[in-house]
């Protein structure tokens, strides 16, 4: 266990990087502030802490790019997920914290791989299929604060612009995560040490979240994204072998 001002300190630059990457593609706050906060502070204070931070960038890049959101899916997906949040709340409570980081793992490295590996050799045609995602992203949400992988898989497949792709995940993440948390206060998740986590953090988040829309703008995407999917890669194969460590303690 980190001293509390190193871990302070390691909250505080966590969730300012996990920030600048939300900032500048729309997604990957939780892949990133998750498996990594997840190192040093239990699950069950890292996942309300990431989704109050989520708050924070959704309303944000909302209040900027409201007319880029695809409303219709944007409410579909959040409807769905709400089907997915009891789940996720269930999961939290009821799973050992070694299975919760190992599954941590395999969805951080499943969906980098599928990130490096995918070339656009398969689309979705419609938005059929939209429930399903958004289900499967409330469920991750619920238990983790991880929405996004299905999210960002949705997008992909489904051929979103660069501004349809920002601007709809955050039209999603924004309704999505107050719910979150409103399932994170019934279930007594929401503490006074996530609250503090969440303050202490916030300078260094609204930081973030200015130069993350600085280099958005500036920085060439899709090279910035492999080196971070390549990192998440890391990250997640990390969290597999910390899951089969503590397991057999």
């Amino acid at each position: 266990m980190l001293p509390a001002n190193w871990l302070t300190l390691h909250v505080v630059a966590v969730l300012f990087f996990a920030t600048f990457v939300r900032s500048t593609f729309g997604f990957g706050d939780a892949l990133i502030a998750v498996p990594l906060l997840a190192f040093v502070l239990p699950v069950e204070v890292v996942a309300p802490v990431s989704v109050l931070v989520s708050i924070t960038v959704g309303a944000f890049v909302v209040a900027q790019d409201w007319r880029h959101v695809q409303m219709r899916i944007a409410g579909w997906l959040v409807l769905s997920s709400l089907f997915g949040i009891p789940l996720g709340l269930l999961l939290l409570r009821r799973v050992s914290e070694s299975l919760v980081k190992g599954t941590l793992g395999v969805v951080v490295a499943g969906a980098a791989v599928f990130a490096l590996m995918n070339r656009g050799s398969f689309t979705l045609k419609n938005d059929r299929l939209s429930w399903l995602f958004g289900l499967v992203a409330g469920i991750l949400g619920g238990a983790y604060g991880m929405n996004g992988p299905p999210l960002v898989v949705y997008g992909t497949l489904r051929r979103w612009s660069p501004e349809h792709f920002r601007a709809t995940l955050q039209g999603y993440f924004l309704p999505a995560s107050v719910l979150g948390m409103i399932g994170y206060w019934a279930a007594g998740l929401w503490t006074s040490r996530v609250n503090g986590y969440y303050l202490r953090s916030l300078p260094a988040v609204l930081l973030a979240i200015v130069i993350g829309r600085w280099t958005s703008r500036r920085l060439d995407g899709a090279r910035f994204l492999i080196y971070v999917h390549a990192g998440l890669l890391a990250i997640g194969v990390g969290l597999l072998v910390q899951a089969v460590a503590t397991a057999w303690r």
